[in-house]
């Protein structure tokens, strides 16, 4: 683990969670932690009458989210809890029941705040078992209750002690969890960051390369001056996932050094899962490429995102008159997709209570990626200059891949612009895609040979010895509103799927996530997902020099 860096301090809170604090101080909080229960898992929830099941004070429901004002206790499921700030003014913040999180009402997301994380921390340390001699255990760490009561009177809580406690304890409770599976928290409409973050963490060679210190953090300080290192954050944010530690970490050292990268978005507004992935990327190549020369022969960068995440496109642009074609080749970060519109589907969802319309119907994958590769006839006002006629034509651009990456990111185009009407939308359109996916089709070498009617046997590239076959790992998703939606990643570690929801990480079913309206999908090459899976013992974290080697969790 780190040494956390004193120039970071947790993040300021939202405004109106910053109200609140200012005309009522902590008495909310201190008032709730009787209301505090800890679930053998590890989870808190609140519960005022253990006997009465909690409904919304509004529809009387009891389904979904409920949430409990800290001002007048009332309480308001998801659909209703703005009708109450509405209603009464400064009621703005309010505790998620079921998962005991603060939550702004105006924001429309989770918020961080450490004194209220310390209440739930002391909450956890009082509801740990005793045996009867008076002590409590856990997992071999025993401390006796009568210095926990003088430790809890004073409320100095000692934070390391504390989870180690509560992370020995988690770990009997989820021992079947892969290692480096743990909870980030929301630090106020961060749900974008943590959602990248979690598929960043278990990349298998992204995450292999700090995990075998090819970034070391410590190091990398001591030679360096700049305390304000992308890649150095990233690697604390490593260590404390697979430390072993199974309670949540909140990621604050890391968020502000993304903002001085990212001075643009530095705001505590929601913002885009995937401008976030881009930038941070982007950020790595920059600190790095700087720090030493990451350049090929060949041109390509050797920095890890470029390793890891980047391929190459080719783009080919035909004139119609004389036929004379025009090939540049970009670099890219990950694939941004178009939902198919015109082969969908509105049988196949599996979520058969959806009520079908045009927004709901079904697109694939494999639709969409045929959409990418498809020849599209260019506009009259991007005619192409043909420097076989020597003048404008009338042109068909057809996009293909020439390169994968090892980890192959699938952006979906749920954001729609519309400059005419000056205004956005979400399309909620279902994506169907596989957890296998073979990219052999969309590779340059077929799209050329198909386009000539496969009368070109040998093309160049062939000789290339990458895979294309891909498995998934990790599905980001979106749900909500455009300016108001919520991030969740699924992770797919041995055969299991996992929900990441912030600090809550859950198992589900396959089902689950098939469902998902997926905003981005994370492949890895399908050798590597398999030499990640062949061994399912416990290994320690290795000290070889090999960024791909594989670390197996427990």
């Amino acid at each position: 683990m780190s040494i956390r860096n004193p120039l970071y301090t947790n993040p300021k809170p939202c405004k109106h969670l910053a109200d609140y604090k200012l005309k009522n101080g902590l008495s909310g909080f201190n008032s709730l932690q009787n209301y505090l229960k800890t679930n053998p898992n590890g989870k808190s929830s609140v519960k005022k009458h253990s006997a009465e099941i909690p409904r919304c004070n509004f529809c009387n429901g009891y389904q979904g989210r409920l949430y409990l004002c800290l001002i007048c206790s009332s309480i308001s499921c998801s659909i209703h809890c703005v009708s109450h700030t509405e209603s009464e003014n400064g009621h703005d913040i309010a505790v998620d029941i079921e998962r005991s999180e603060l939550y702004c009402v105006v924001c429309c997301d989770q918020v961080y705040d450490p004194d209220f994380d310390k209440i739930v921390m002391l909450k956890h340390i009082m509801d740990l078992p005793r045996n009867r001699n008076g002590i409590d255990e856990a997992g071999g760490v025993m401390r006796r209750s009568s210095k926990r009561r003088r430790l809890l009177s004073g409320q100095q809580l000692d934070l390391k002690n504390s989870k180690l406690l509560m992370s020995m304890r988690d770990q009997r409770a989820k021992s079947c969890y892969p290692l480096g599976l743990r909870g980030l928290n929301n630090l106020g409409n961060t749900c974008f960051m943590n959602s990248v973050l979690q598929a960043f963490l278990h990349a298998p060679p992204f995450r292999n390369h700090f995990l075998s210190d090819q970034h070391n953090h410590e190091v990398c300080r001591k030679k360096s001056s700049d305390r304000l290192c992308l890649p150095c954050d990233i690697d604390v944010i490593f260590s404390a996932a697979f430390s072993g530690d199974r309670t949540p970490y909140s990621p604050a050292q890391f968020l502000y050094s993304w903002w001085q990268h990212s001075a643009n978005l530095a705001s505590y507004e929601q913002q885009d899962a995937h401008e976030f992935l881009i930038s941070v990327l982007d950020g790595i190549h920059e600190k790095e490429g700087k720090a030493r020369n990451h350049i090929k022969d060949n041109g390509d960068c050797q920095c890890i995102a470029h390793r890891v995440f980047s391929g190459l496109l080719r783009s080919d642009v035909t004139c119609m008159s004389c036929g004379f074609t025009s090939t540049t080749y970009d670099p890219c970060l990950d694939i941004s997709l178009n939902l198919d519109t015109v082969n969908c589907s509105s049988t196949d969802s599996p979520n058969k209570s959806i009520k079908h319309n045009e927004n709901t119907d079904v697109s694939t994958l494999l639709g969409c990626l045929d959409l990418f590769t498809r020849p599209e006839k260019l506009g009259s006002d991007q005619k192409f200059f043909c420097e076989n006629c020597q003048e404008r034509q009338d042109s068909l651009k057809q996009m293909s891949i020439k390169r994968l990456p090892l980890v192959l990111c699938l952006h979906i185009k749920r954001f729609e612009h519309s400059s005419i009407r000056k205004m956005s939308r979400k399309i909620d359109r279902y994506l169907q895609f596989p957890f296998c996916l073979d990219m052999n089709p969309y590779l340059s070498s077929s799209v050329v040979r198909n386009r000539f009617g496969n009368r070109i046997f040998s093309f160049e590239g062939d000789d290339l010895d990458t895979s294309a076959e891909f498995e998934i790992f990790a599905v980001v998703t979106h749900s909500g509103m455009l300016d108001a939606g919520h991030y969740v990643t699924y992770l797919r570690l041995k055969k299991q799927w996992y929900k990441c929801d912030d600090a809550w990480v859950t198992e589900v079913d396959e089902g689950v996530v098939r469902a998902s309206q997926c905003y981005m999908l994370f492949y890895v090459q399908k050798m590597l997902y398999y030499k990640e899976n062949e061994d399912s013992s416990s290994q320690p974290v290795p000290s070889q020099s090999d960024p791909f080697l594989t670390i197996s969790g427990c």
